[in-house]
């Protein structure tokens, strides 16, 4: 498993992906996905010109940050239950999970002690699946409203992990809900600037989330491999 030749790749497709539908490709951030893998995998994507990681464990996210030079960033993309919210306001320079006002509210507080401006992304549930997290797509923007008071958070834009599907035009067409979600929130000034962020598309559809207008796709397997079994 070359992790250099890995990302050297993944950003090739990044950069076809948004010429066949006119994007700049250095629009488009790729977070690397290093949940499970060890921190030797981190500092050879680092060492390939790879800066932005994606964790999913507050813990393991915990040791890993404390052990890599400070020009790493970290995302958080994975549930947080609100009594870890201290470690995540402290850890990460964007939370893209938030779901729910009490997680929020949370944050906040943590951040006003530690006098912290932190970066956030609403997760939706673009296509009401029951088996993910995120809050439905149509209690998005009274969501939003109510993080308003909460001045030490940014929304920034939306998160989606799509239903899984083996069929890329029911993907695109959960993509193409979500763009044109923030786009209708975005009209009525309730993202924290006029740029509005989009984290969808993983290994197996970046492109298709790149051609609907993601501007954050988050790949793990296809950089790293398979996650190591943690029996």
């Amino acid at each position: 498993m070359n992790i250099a030749e890995n990302i050297h790749s993944i950003r090739e497709a990044m950069a076809d992906a948004a010429m066949t539908c006119s994007r700049d490709p250095e629009s488009i951030q790729l977070i690397a996905v290093s949940k499970r893998h060890p921190l030797s995998s981190i500092k050879e994507a680092m060492t390939a010109g790879q800066f932005l990681f994606g964790e999913n464990y507050i813990q393991e996210a915990s040791e890993k940050i404390k052990a890599i030079p400070e020009r790493a960033t970290f995302h958080f993309i994975g549930h947080i239950q609100s009594n870890k919210a201290k470690q995540a306001a402290e850890l990460f320079s964007m939370i893209e999970t938030v779901d729910r006002y009490k997680l929020a509210k949370s944050l906040n507080n943590h951040c006003k002690k530690l006098e912290k401006k932190l970066d956030i992304l609403i997760q939706v549930n673009i296509g009401n699946d029951p088996n993910k997290a995120g809050i439905p797509p149509e209690k998005t923007e009274e969501f939003l409203k109510q993080l308003i008071p909460l001045r030490q958070l940014r929304p920034l834009g939306l998160m989606t992990i799509p239903p899984l599907s083996e069929d890329t035009e029911t993907t695109r067409k959960h993509f193409r809900n979500l763009r044109i979600l923030s786009t209708a929130l975005g009209k009525q000034n309730l993202f924290a600037r006029n740029s509005i962020e989009l984290s969808m598309g993983m290994s197996h559809d970046f492109r298709i989330a790149i051609q609907e207008g993601a501007t954050i796709i988050r790949v793990g397997t296809s950089i790293f491999g398979k996650r190591p079994d943690t029996n």
